[in-house]
């Protein structure tokens, strides 16, 4: 092609112009990629886009499924799996979108109709995949939470991470759910009154690790909210306690933990040791808790905001700053423990 240009000053300053518009059009490329219809994360997962742009380490994209633009670091992204799965399924891609800014989609002409018919395909599995992703997210290689209710812990045995079940008791309970709700007040003076009994000097789930990450499962959307009319108690010589008739899970909630005393058969905490959690600062038998909602609105993840030493320790749901939940999930910290009984591994993968 550019053999037939003339070379006369006016041929050769169009072969210039030529060629800075290729090069500038090959720069602008390494900047801002065409976009495709699949953003390809390193974990596995993918995200379902209408086009991307790169702002310096984070990438934005306009997501077919939630139709709202979202950010993630690009580091989390698998660029070369991405580019191999869109130029195999849909070669045209960059034809169907383009980046913010640039002109609209007339200049491209009509949509090709076997396009959007794949892109509609493609939406209804990512909407599968994506609601699969929610309900059992990767929280280690090759370790996914189970599609299943109620809290689970990351420990670490022998190097191996693993995933261990806590169980939620207080005393007597019938426990028929894997999150009950026993609503109390925060009374305005602690007592002597032990609201926390749990049988049993040690819990058995034992952890091995002082900065475990605690998983608690979510009501899923549209689930119905615990009753109004939850019987409540006064902390201070609290004797009654209605469980709610309905499990109850809810994102608003915080949590702490509460090192328990363990004496004889039994593991304990006073109104007053739980009223201290309303103090500032509290003390290093109440840690506070980090709390993260994980994509997908489905699990809480939970860190300690200090290491935990070790001993007895109940999880404690906070409903309010006044309220708190008194079906608690207990566990231990003991780095010489055996290993936890049904304890869920990494899966290998070839």
């Amino acid at each position: 092609m550019f053999g037939l240009i003339r070379k006369t000053k006016s041929g050769t300053a169009k072969l210039m112009a030529l060629l800075l518009l290729m090069l500038s059009a090959m720069t602008a490329g390494l900047h801002a990629q065409p976009s495709r219809d699949r953003l390809i994360l390193k974990d596995g997962s993918y995200q379902l886009i209408t086009r991307y742009e790169l702002k310096g380490d984070r990438v934005r994209y306009f997501s077919a499924e939630r139709s709202q633009w979202e950010e993630l670091p690009t580091s989390l992204v698998d660029w070369e799996a991405t580019e191999k799965w869109n130029r195999a399924h849909d070669p045209d891609a960059a034809k169907l979108t383009q980046k913010p800014g640039s002109q609209n989609e007339q200049e491209n002409g009509p949509p090709n109709p076997d396009a959007a018919e794949a892109a509609k395909l493609d939406a209804e599995e990512a909407a599968s995949r994506s609601d699969e992703i929610a309900r059992m997210p990767l929280v280690s290689p090759g370790l996914h939470l189970p599609d299943e209710t109620g809290v689970w812990i990351m420990d670490t045995y022998q190097d191996q991470p693993e995933l261990v079940h806590a169980l939620q008791t207080n005393g007597d309970l019938d426990r028929t759910h894997d999150h009950s709700v026993v609503r109390a007040q925060i009374g305005a003076t602690g007592g002597a009154k032990e609201l926390i009994r749990i049988e049993g000097a040690y819990a058995p789930v034992q952890l091995h690790v002082n900065d475990p990450v605690i998983y608690v499962s979510l009501d899923q959307p549209g689930d119905d909210e615990a009753p109004d009319n939850a019987m409540t108690v006064d902390t201070h010589g609290a004797s009654t306690a209605m469980r709610d008739k309905n499990a109850h899970s809810s994102p608003d909630s915080d949590y702490v933990l509460i090192r328990l005393t363990s004496n004889h058969n039994l593991r304990t905490a006073t109104a007053a040791e739980i009223y201290r959690m309303t103090t500032p600062g509290h003390t290093e038998e109440i840690i506070e808790m980090k709390k993260e909602l994980m994509p997908g609105a489905r699990w809480m993840k939970l860190t300690p905001a200090t290491p935990l030493l070790i001993g007895e320790y109940a999880l404690m749901e906070r409903l309010s700053p006044r309220e708190i939940n008194l079906d608690v999930w207990s566990f231990g910290v003991n780095p010489r423990a055996k290993e936890n009984k049904d304890a869920r591994s990494a899966i290998e993968t070839p």
